[in-house]
């Protein structure tokens, strides 16, 4: 599974999955109206579920709030914990919505090796496995990409006159310094693979000696790279609220290295089928979603200790999609 953030809270805890399914202590999100009062899934009855990490609730939270403005009754199961509850809560039948990651599905739901960069043919590919093996319908896929990336401190990347990793292959030696965890360092798709793809060779004098790579927590890598100290460039997901936080500069996969973690609404099938108005109403939310944004809405949860119920809501209300 594509690794839970270290700075990511694992919040509003779930219990089990019992033989009576995924059960939550989780299941709080604000009352609110469409701003019409209309009621589009009026009678209908939904369950939303989430991964337990602050982006997997919050896109739950957002999901849940909308569509109980749009008159269905809302089961909260959001913040199951590990990836794998809320997943089986679906196959199973126990969960009806849940946000999910194209990259995770290709990778690690059906085991493809082939790197397919653009993100909306791996969403394609994706969605079309998922309907034929599991009747789960992937919707169209949001305008964020939760990926891996490299990035620097502003100054630093001012300094160095960086924008892309194939400028990073470009410097002195001494400046390819790297912060990256013990996971992302080991992956058969990470680091050094990464280097190698831009033309640089690990454990050599004249491309990353290893004295120049320091392995240390995810969640000390964002400080880390804001000081450049140790290092000039630290591995980060693109939707971190440190991103912002910390005014780091994310640096273009030039050379497509990184699989799209593009995300999207999944819904099973035959919940859409009977409620064909999901559509357009999880469009609305999807297409506004950015990086920018979510690096905003995940910062307010991780930096600011709000809860995801609120800014979830507090979102909504200034896209003016509830009252």
């Amino acid at each position: 599974m594509k690794p839970l953030r270290a700075g990511s809270i694992a919040l509003l805890v779930v219990s089990l999955l019992t033989g009576c399914g995924l059960v939550s202590s989780s299941g709080t999100f604000h009352d609110a109206t469409l701003p019409g009062g209309d009621k589009p899934l009026d009678g209908a009855k939904l369950v939303v579920t989430s991964k337990s990490f602050t982006e997997g609730v919050l896109l739950g939270k957002i999901t849940a709030t909308y569509l109980a403005a749009a008159g269905a009754t809302v089961t909260d199961l959001t913040g199951a914990p590990g990836s794998a509850s809320s997943r089986q809560a679906q196959l199973n039948g126990d969960a009806d919505i849940l946000w999910e990651y194209t990259g995770t599905g290709w990778v690690n739901y059906h085991n493809e090796t082939e790197t397919i960069t653009d993100p909306r043919e791996l969403w394609q590919r994706v969605h079309d496995i998922e309907k034929r093996d599991y009747n789960l319908e992937w919707l169209p896929p949001a305008n964020f990409n939760d990926t891996y990336a490299f990035a620097a401190s502003t100054p630093t990347a001012q300094r160095l006159r960086v924008n892309s990793l194939s400028d990073v292959a470009a410097l002195p030696v001494a400046d390819r310094t790297f912060c990256v965890d013990d996971e992302f360092f080991s992956r058969s798709d990470g680091f050094i693979p990464m280097l190698t793809k831009y033309g640089i060779a690990y454990n050599d004098p004249s491309g990353v000696p290893s004295g120049n790579v320091t392995r240390m927590d995810a969640g000390v890598v964002y400080p880390a790279t804001a000081k450049s100290s140790p290092c000039n460039f630290g591995m980060v997901y693109t939707t971190d609220g440190r991103v912002k936080n910390l005014d780091l500069k994310v640096l273009t996969d030039d050379k497509a290295f990184f699989l799209p973690y593009s995300g999207a609404a999944v819904v099973r099938a035959p919940v859409i089928d009977e409620h064909p108005q999901l559509r357009p109403l999880l469009a609305t939310i999807s297409e506004r979603l950015t990086d920018r944004l979510m690096q905003d809405l995940n910062g307010r949860v991780d930096i600011d200790g709000r809860d995801p119920a609120d800014v979830a809501y507090d979102w909504l209300r200034s896209e003016n999609l509830i009252r």
